[in-house]
């Protein structure tokens, strides 16, 4: 697959994404494999790739993008996902599940949380492996294009 692997942070204008040929992710245990059809960008991407987020986060080599809309390829059995299947993948990769705030039903303030773009790879890549607790079933009412930022700022909104 190819995708766009960010190496070193550095502003936008030197051009820090470099199209790389990989191998496709492998889903691990509870995990979607999704071919990326549309992957939206704002300006957490612009954070990420300019270093501007807390330096003990990152795990460069990284492939940014958090506005995923891919197809099922892979699904776990019990995941209520299956291949063919129009999904999203958001900003919130994924939750520890355990402290305070999930347990309270605040996920959104997890004290150990994954980001999709910045401390897992995003979709700025033919595809993406993603927690399938984190991976979204979307309306067919609305394009790739459209539903992509709902990913983000309609997530922020809803939440």
């Amino acid at each position: 697959m190819y995708a766009q692997v960010l190496h070193e942070c550095k502003p936008i204008t030197q051009l820090p994404l470099v199209l790389t040929e990989m191998e496709i992710p492998v889903a691990a245990p509870g995990e979607v494999l999704i071919r990326v059809r549309a992957c939206g960008i704002c300006r957490t991407d612009l954070h990420v790739v300019e270093g501007e987020l807390d330096p003990a986060r990152y795990r460069l080599p990284i492939i940014p993008g958090h506005q995923v809309v891919g197809t099922v390829e892979s699904a776990p059995q019990n995941s209520g996902l299956k291949a063919g299947q129009r999904v999203g993948v958001p900003w919130l990769n994924s939750t520890c599940g355990a402290c305070r705030f999930c347990l309270s039903g605040r996920e959104n303030l997890c004290e150990h949380p994954e980001f999709t773009g910045w401390t897992r790879n995003g979709g700025f890549a033919e595809y993406v492996s993603a927690p399938a607790d984190f991976v979204y079933p979307l309306p067919p009412q609305l394009t790739d294009t459209e539903v992509a930022p709902l990913l983000c700022a309609g997530i922020i909104g809803y939440r």
